[in-house]
């Protein structure tokens, strides 16, 4: 089985040696990182898959908290895949609402936005030199 080093999952997590650090410090690896002889860390295939997943979820912006309570729900093991099914779920429609309130803080924006060039282009025009008649 191939392994890699800290700086070589990183890179294909897509995502820094410190928060590759920082997902073992906080519980969310599937098992402990093997260690070389050397002392280094050893990431298996499967545990930059895991990585790569993170990064996905993280960057939908799924909590921390969140996260840990999925890592848990898998390295439990099968027979709670309802429960992490669920879990996926409520934070998808958790990205909906808030894409939602996006969408509609964007529309705000985009009055207000509208409304500022309708009175430039007044502005404009009235300042405008007017032909002596």
């Amino acid at each position: 089985m191939k392994s890699f080093s800290i700086a070589d999952a990183a890179a294909q997590a897509g995502m820094s040696i410190d928060s590759v650090r920082y997902y073992e410090r906080t519980g969310l690896m599937l098992a402990p990182v093997e260690r070389a002889e050397s002392g280094h860390r050893r990431y298996s295939e499967r545990d930059v898959g895991w990585l790569v997943f993170l990064t996905k979820v993280r960057k939908t912006g799924m909590p921390i908290r969140t996260m840990r309570e999925y890592a848990e729900l898998v390295r439990a093991g099968h027979g709670n895949e309802d429960e992490r099914l669920a879990l996926l779920e409520r934070h998808r429609d958790e990205v909906l609402a808030q894409m939602e309130e996006t969408r509609r803080n964007l529309d705000e924006i985009d009055r207000k936005i509208d409304s500022y060039r309708l009175r430039m282009a007044f502005v404009e025009n009235s300042l405008a030199h007017q032909p002596a008649t």
